[in-house]
């Protein structure tokens, strides 16, 4: 019996580059223990290439392209194709996680891990996710949003967040990985920070600080009424003052995992359910991983949705399921599962009027 055919694709145009081809190594090991895996880098440039192994772009890289047709949905430079039974996208940011290259494979006719077209394009948004999260009536932390224009008045900014007191945060809308993220303990340097969240995106918001906030993960898979979450788990970051790119990729002692978290029972069960409710009312599918602050008050606030969170060895996502109980390797049999399943449903509905 032939083994499926697994399509591996990272690197990307995002900012969030590195950390993808990070993540990707370590699933194209666990899965080509059980399937036949292709590896497909994006390059910064949004060039496609077959890889030998995972890692930035080698002479020996084959220049490959997607396809719309019989029998294969992959053709190479020298004319080889193939079909790949399943595309798992291991990317992050934007022309990965927001939708794009899912309509892609929507395109294509072909199953694919992961959220679809819709949840991904707002699950990338998080003032998005905001409101639709308080209208499920989830807690989510106040915060203003600021576009991007020539006459920006500092003043007016400074006195729309004067209620959130201090710190306060400022973030791009829709990037990840806390790439162009910063904490703002001085009005002073409001400025200088959202400059700096101006360098990635138009779009930025301004967050209030959670007082002594700590931040709670929790895993979900599944589609519709079959909805599961994980235990959840807890991050206290060691050198800085919040968990920013450094602390999570660069420094191999910026962080500390709790997984389960240690926090009240009844607590825990509730922001399992309140991952069900958000992860249901973006339609998601496939899996995903929820963030919550809690502040010292015992009061807890939703703060994003990663639709395609980090999968490597070391990721918060891998460890929230096994501590769980489950195996890494039986999580992705489930997410590969999870794809032909919907891909199924939907090929059940009539086209014809």
């Amino acid at each position: 019996m032939n083994k499926l055919c697994v399509g591996i694709i990272y690197g990307g145009k995002s900012t969030e580059h590195e950390v993808s081809v990070h993540s990707a190594a370590y699933v194209c090991e666990v899965l080509a223990k059980k399937y036949d895996i292709v590896r497909i880098f994006i390059s910064r440039s949004g060039e496609w290439f077959l890889q030998e192994t995972c890692g930035e772009h080698h002479k020996n890289d084959i220049p490959l392209s997607p396809v719309i047709a019989k029998g294969h949905n992959l053709v190479c430079q020298d004319g080889k194709t193939f079909k790949v039974d399943v595309f798992f996208p291991v990317l992050h940011g934007t022309m990965g996680e927001d939708g794009t290259i899912q309509g892609l494979f929507e395109i294509l006719g072909v199953a694919y891990v992961g959220c679809g077209v819709l949840t991904s394009a707002l699950g990338m948004d998080k003032e998005i996710c905001k409101i639709l999260a308080a209208l499920c009536g989830v807690n989510t932390v106040p915060y203003i949003k600021v576009e991007q224009e020539k006459s920006l008045d500092i003043n007016k900014i400074k006195t729309a967040v004067k209620d959130f007191g201090l710190p306060l945060f400022v973030k791009p809308v829709s990037l990840g990985s806390s790439i162009g993220v910063r904490r703002v303990d001085d009005l002073n340097d409001l400025q200088s920070a959202i400059d700096n969240a101006f360098k990635y995106e138009g779009s930025i918001l301004i967050e209030k600080g959670i007082d002594k906030a700590r931040e709670v993960f929790c895993g979900v898979i599944g589609a519709g009424k079959e909805i599961h979450t994980s235990l959840c788990g807890e991050l206290k970051v060691l050198n800085s003052n919040f968990f920013d790119y450094e602390a999570k990729y660069e420094d191999p002692h910026g962080c500390d995992i709790q997984c389960p978290a240690l926090i009240p029972q009844e607590m825990q069960e509730n922001m399992r359910k309140d991952c069900g409710i958000i992860f249901k009312v973006l339609r998601g599918s496939g899996f995903a991983r929820i963030d919550f602050l809690l502040g010292a008050d015992g009061k807890y606030y939703f703060s994003e949705i990663n639709t395609l969170p980090g999968m490597s060895a070391t990721s918060l996502f891998p460890q929230l399921w096994q501590a769980t109980g489950k195996k890494y390797e039986d999580i992705l049999d489930l997410l590969i599962k999870a794809a032909f399943d919907r891909k199924e449903k939907n090929e059940s509905f009539s086209i014809e009027r």
